[in-house]
């Protein structure tokens, strides 16, 4: 069972999508005014799941400001799980109608009375400590989840579906891989637990292709490198926003690993482009990498990037590493993703990874 609400009355010129946060203000404008064919979607109806994971929330606002900018008439359907995060996270967007938002929990059926055009299925377990506490749970809401999504895209008869994974169903490799493409797989060994996050999102990639084989569904997916940047959620405890809380606090990065493991990023005004294009210009049945090249790096790197210019040597990193993974952290791995295959449909990283940390921390700072 599902509800359907609208916040608010109709005044979409009133504010701005985030009067308190100028770097994420900017970040949107920018997407509203760039190459994505947004035309494609005029006065069409567009789910996003997972509408209060940090992906969700960009895509959303960032449809919002398309519809400001450039008048789009784009209706979003955004589906969440809780309500009192709807009220924390869009609060001051509750006098726009272009959002409806869809009260329910997506391992159930889903069903919406009205037309869906597009759909943007993000709606995943992104904590690593989550996943080693609620194993069956993580599996659950991608498996069903994605099973009633991908039902719901052919009642439908969607124009296009994307699914959202993610850099780590590639697994692992026994030597460093460099330039990994979307053919290229590595290893999961199915009995860490950890292993549910990684394998859940091969079967749901694989089913995307089934349902693409049997029904017809429109599905690409694309497979998110470590994604952050301005907008980033006040619950978020993954390691960019760790760091990044260090420098705000004054205090010294600490890893309870090596560091070794290397890491792909993206910033975010990128990474939602990236899905947008992927919706409308990538092919049906493909995957596709969103990485920036550039912002390649080793976890310990990464710190003491942050640690030495961004806080410019106040803080020093320290290694506190516990004798089993309590945290949750990925197996150690060491590949570059190559992101050529989405260049290709147009796309191309703009923000690197020192300027993702300062418009992010300023970002942050915006809501103190």
């Amino acid at each position: 069972m599902v509800l359907l609400i609208n916040l608010g009355g109709f005044n979409m010129d009133s504010k701005l999508e985030c009067i308190n946060d100028k770097f994420l203000q900017e970040d949107l404008e920018i997407l509203a005014h760039s190459n994505i064919p947004f035309n494609e979607m005029n006065n069409s109806s567009v789910l996003v799941t997972g509408a209060t994971g940090m992906i969700g929330v960009h895509i959303i606002l960032t449809l919002m400001c398309c519809n400001r900018i450039n008048n789009t008439g784009i209706k979003i359907y955004a589906l969440v799980r809780n309500i009192e995060k709807v009220k924390n996270i869009y609060a001051d967007l509750f006098n726009r109608n272009d959002v409806k938002f869809i009260i329910g929990d997506i391992i159930e059926n889903i069903d919406i009375d009205n037309d869906i055009d597009f759909i943007i299925h993000c709606a995943s377990i992104t904590e690593s400590e989550l996943m080693v506490k609620n194993p069956v749970m993580t599996i659950k809401t991608a498996i069903w989840g994605t099973d009633n999504i991908l039902n719901l895209a052919v009642k439908s008869k969607v124009k296009s579906f994307v699914y959202v994974s993610s850099m780590e169903m590639y697994g692992t490799f026994e030597t460093t891989a460099s330039d990994v493409t979307e053919n290229q797989i590595g290893g999961i060994n199915p009995l860490k637990v950890r292993s549910n996050y990684p394998e859940s999102k091969r079967m749901c990639e694989n089913m995307c292709i089934a349902y693409l084989s049997e029904y017809g569904v429109p599905a690409k997916i694309a497979r998110l490198a470590q994604t952050f940047g301005a907008g980033v959620l006040p619950s978020e405890n993954r390691v960019f926003a760790q760091f990044a809380r260090s420098v705000i606090e004054n205090k010294d990065i600490v890893l309870h690993t090596s560091g070794k493991s290397e890491g792909n990023y993206c910033y975010i005004r990128d990474a939602i482009s990236a899905i947008l294009i992927i919706l409308l210009n990538g092919i049906n049945g493909e995957a596709y990498n969103i990485s920036n090249e550039k912002s390649h790096t080793t976890i310990a790197d990464m710190a003491l990037l942050v640690a030495r210019e961004i806080a410019d040597n106040r803080i020093k990193v320290v290694f506190d590493i516990p004798k089993t993974n309590i945290y949750g952290y990925a197996s150690e791995n060491k590949m570059k993703l190559n992101s050529n295959k989405l260049k290709k449909l147009g796309w191309k990283p703009q923000v690197g990874l020192k300027e993702s940390y300062i418009r992010m921390i300023g970002s942050m700072e915006s809501y103190k």
